[in-house]
């Protein structure tokens, strides 16, 4: 499991029954949480992920059994950004449905699902933070500037 990993050292991971089929870039994504999808696509292209023992493309599909390695990753932390009560406030209006496995809300228009390009905090940043659940992820995305239902 990803929250077990040792980031300072090669690890090796057995495909499994649930991540068969998955795309070789979406697994280290879920491997490596946090980690820049640029920096995955970069440690596969350079050759320091293997498949089997042999290098892959970001699009290989992976079957079970088989041994990814994945090399040691250091990501420099930047300081926690906070998102705005009243942006927290919002969201939490917006909920239509929540259980232990699903987050469903009505995402506004203006408001970015996930930090970057420029963009310090979104609607799983808020809702991570409101729940303090540093595990929430985005089943899928929507633009910035289109509102609509959104699955975490």
């Amino acid at each position: 499991m990803a929250e077990n990993r040792d980031r300072n050292r090669v690890v090796s991971v057995e495909v499994t029954t649930d991540r068969a089929g998955q795309r070789l870039d979406n697994f280290l994504i879920s491997q490596l949480p946090g980690v820049p999808r640029s920096l995955v696509y970069r440690i596969i292209r350079t050759g320091q992920v293997r498949v089997n023992g042999g290098r892959a493309k970001p699009s290989r599909k992976l079957a079970v059994g088989e041994q990814v390695r994945i090399p040691p990753v250091r990501v420099e932390r930047s300081p926690q950004t906070r998102v705005p009560a009243s942006v927290i406030g919002q969201l939490e209006a917006a909920v239509i449905h929540e259980d232990h496995d699903l987050l469903v809300c009505d995402k506004p228009a203006g408001i970015a699902v996930h930090g970057g390009s420029g963009v310090r905090w979104g609607v799983v940043d808020a809702y991570r933070q409101s729940r303090e659940c540093a595990d929430l992820e985005l089943v899928h995305r929507l633009d910035r500037d289109t509102s609509g239902i959104l699955v975490l």
